[in-house]
């Protein structure tokens, strides 16, 4: 390790998903070659065997083993709160690390001292980009382009298509207002002045949440695609549909409550909670008839 090379904590929260854990680790200790680094996996209670397989695997990764499923953010708080390295990655089991993504980050980092968070290009498995690793806020009227499609009727608009932020280039860094929580880079500075991930969300929503705090405290959210990963995307969330269904539409009304309700009339919250529940009800219908997997990590 260089000297003055700094540092990162590798978080990863797993649920029932051994195998793909096993890929992921494997990814990271394979593709992390410069920066010093440390894995923490907290396991929320899974029954397939990836406890066992973290111990006999990988006898140097910090293990938490918890009880009962405690949720995604006070899961990941458990190893943030033990954490001293310069960097939190917060990593989702369901990735595989490519070219040196996390050394190309942790550089980044250290010749950006304004930026805060990063994100990198996620990608599905096919190859294609997935457009939740580059986000602006979820503002109502940036909500209501998206829940009407006219986001996806104009993708080149810089007024209709902000939710995923379409209209840029993705082979650019952009600052944005939020990155994907399958890939999240953090300062610990920034952890120490604006504390850790919101325990009243479960598992959607805390990295936007994050990403809102850190630059209402002063710091850039930063899109860096030269640093890419793989994300099997909702492949973690299939064990309880109805649970991270459920979760994914509360984590809006959370969201709009902790950052925009009382900025708004009473018309407006009233509206954007209607729109939650309809959109809800809309997808657990598809939910009850297809018994397809819900919205993903």
């Amino acid at each position: 390790m260089p000297q003055g090379q700094s540092s990162i904590a590798i978080v990863i929260v797993s649920f029932n998903v051994e195998a793909l854990l096993k890929e992921c680790i494997e990814s990271v200790c394979r593709e992390t070659t410069e920066a010093a680094f440390e894995i923490w996996v907290v396991d929320n209670h899974s029954r397939d065997g990836s406890v066992a397989m973290v111990k006999q695997n990988f006898p140097d990764v910090h293990l938490i083993e918890n009880d009962q499923n405690v949720g995604f953010p006070k899961a990941n708080n458990q190893a943030i709160i033990q954490c001293t390295s310069d960097y939190i990655l917060l990593l989702n089991p369901d990735t595989v690390v490519r070219d040196g993504a996390i050394d190309k980050m942790v550089r980044f980092m250290d010749e950006h001292p304004d930026v805060g968070v990063s994100g990198c290009r996620v990608l599905n498995a096919d190859g294609s980009l997935q457009l939740a690793c580059r986000r602006s806020i979820p503002t109502p009227k940036v909500a209501f382009y998206r829940l009407t499609g006219l986001s996806r009727l104009f993708p080149n608009s810089k007024t209709m298509a902000r939710y995923n932020l379409t209209y840029l280039d993705p082979n650019e860094p952009n600052e944005v207002d939020a990155v994907s929580g399958a890939f999240l880079v953090i300062r610990k500075s920034v952890v120490d002045a604006i504390g850790v991930l919101d325990e009243n969300f479960f598992i959607y929503g805390e990295d936007m949440d994050w990403c809102v705090r850190a630059k209402k405290a002063g710091w850039k959210v930063m899109y860096y695609p030269h640093a890419q990963i793989i994300h099997y995307k909702g492949v973690g969330c299939r064990t309880n549909n109805r649970k991270t269904t459920y979760e994914f539409y509360r984590a809006m009304v959370l969201f709009h409550k902790k950052h925009f309700a009382r900025e708004c009339s009473c018309l407006t919250n009233l509206v954007v909670y209607v729109g939650i529940f309809l959109t809800a009800m809309l997808a657990w219908r598809r939910w009850l008839f297809n018994a397809k997997p819900g919205p993903g990590k």
